[in-house]
């Protein structure tokens, strides 16, 4: 039996598929896995018995990443599940960066008592007008999941779009649309964009990346919006580049106390992934990796260990190795397996920087000394072996 802590309310739509065999407990010294949306994890006394995490959302900034790789925790994020939502909030930023829709508005609830309101909108009204999208040049900076999807929409709204992205992968060059025009990362045609958008996680390159020098070559009077994280821009800069009007509006989708202040900022609430939709498919992505590992060892979407899957466990036994990507540990492991005559039906190696996955399918059951033997080898990070019925128990 598996025990499942929530830290965040997570949509019912993920936690009713988990199989027979788990149950969830709201005791985080019993945990095997830990189902997290925003809760900062950071501080928090991870117990021995945690194998796993799964952020129901992209970023994982919340969860101690490099204690849970030290240890073997596997952790998960749902990158794309929220795409959608998030699309769709950047193109609502974009409509009202263009438009005074929210001034407007304001306008109507403050003279919602005036019985000729509509008379006085007539005269008000030219106080909010706009431009708009269709014909203007946008930048969209990460061509990932969500940027991909932006690009794509904001060429169907009749955009000139220009992507940027130096990791752009193969599964994502195929969805992005090809009238969208891949540029340099400092290009013309980049600097000259009316509306730049911005889709990259926050990493040491990153962090702080829209700063006083990088707005400075950009448009006069550009939109900047940021969806992704909040580090990402330089808000004293940002502040001082609004009240010069170099940038003409700054949307985020992440308030703190100096943007939430800003002349010429329309800040949102963190709504980006805030529909039923999304929370839907974030969970079960998140429930659907997390009873595949547990269940079967099987790594998909993790930030900190490499993709690694053989699939449903159907041999006797699986063996399943976190170590660190050292030399000759697989060769170590396979002759423990020689010397215990323990046959080897199916493997599978996998590494990602400091870190390494291995899996074999055995066709014999695993003694716990062996287990232990293979926990005590240097690099050896973590061991776990799965049993074929304990793999059944939920089918």
């Amino acid at each position: 039996m598996y025990e499942i802590l929530c830290l965040n309310p997570i949509s019912s739509s993920g936690l009713k598929l988990f199989p027979n065999s788990f149950q969830m407990t709201d005791q985080i010294e019993r945990a095997n896995g830990i189902l997290v949306r925003s809760a900062q994890m950071h501080g928090l006394d991870l117990p021995e018995s945690l194998l796993c995490i799964a952020r129901a959302g992209a970023g994982v900034n919340n969860i101690p990443l490099d204690n849970c790789s030290r240890r073997g925790i596997v952790v998960f994020n749902t990158p794309g599940a929220n795409a959608n939502g998030v699309k769709e909030l950047v193109l609502a930023g974009m409509l009202l960066a263009s438009r005074d829709v929210l001034g407007g508005a304001f306008w109507v609830a403050s003279h919602k008592d005036d019985p000729d309101i509509a008379q006085s909108a007539e005269k008000a009204k030219k106080a909010f007008a706009g431009r708009e999208l269709q014909g203007k040049k946008l930048g969209v900076i990460g061509l990932g999941a969500i940027g991909v999807l932006v690009a794509n929409a904001a060429h169907d709204l009749g955009m000139d779009v220009y992507g940027c992205d130096p990791y752009l992968s193969i599964q994502n060059a195929v969805r992005l649309s090809r009238y969208v025009q891949i540029v340099g990362e400092d290009s013309e045609q980049l600097n000259a964009c009316d509306y730049i958008t911005i889709h990259v996680p926050a990493t040491p390159s990153t962090k702080g990346m829209v700063n006083r020098e990088w707005l400075e070559k950009k448009k006069d009077g550009v939109v900047i919006l940021n969806f992704s994280r909040d580090v990402l821009v330089h808000d004293e800069d940002m502040a001082d580049a609004l009240a010069r009007k170099k940038v003409g509006r700054y949307v985020s989708d992440f308030p703190n106390e100096k943007v939430a202040n800003l002349a010429g900022a329309i800040v949102f609430p963190h709504l980006g992934a805030s529909t039923e939709e999304s929370e839907d498919n974030c969970a079960v992505m998140a429930v659907n990796q997390m009873a595949d590992y547990l269940e079967n060892g099987n790594i998909e979407h993790s930030v900190n260990y490499p993709s690694c899957t053989l699939g449903p466990c159907r041999h006797a036994a699986r063996i399943c190795v976190a170590h660190y990507n050292r030399p000759s540990v697989i060769s170590q492991l396979t002759s423990l397996c020689a010397k215990d005559h323990i046959n080897i039906s199916d493997m599978v190696s996998k590494s990602r920087g400091d870190y390494a996955y291995a899996m074999f399918d055995v066709e014999s059951p695993v003694s716990h000394d062996f287990e232990e033997e293979v926990a005590a080898m240097e690099n050896v990070i973590q061991v776990r072996v799965i049993e074929k019925k304990r793999s059944e128990d939920g089918e």
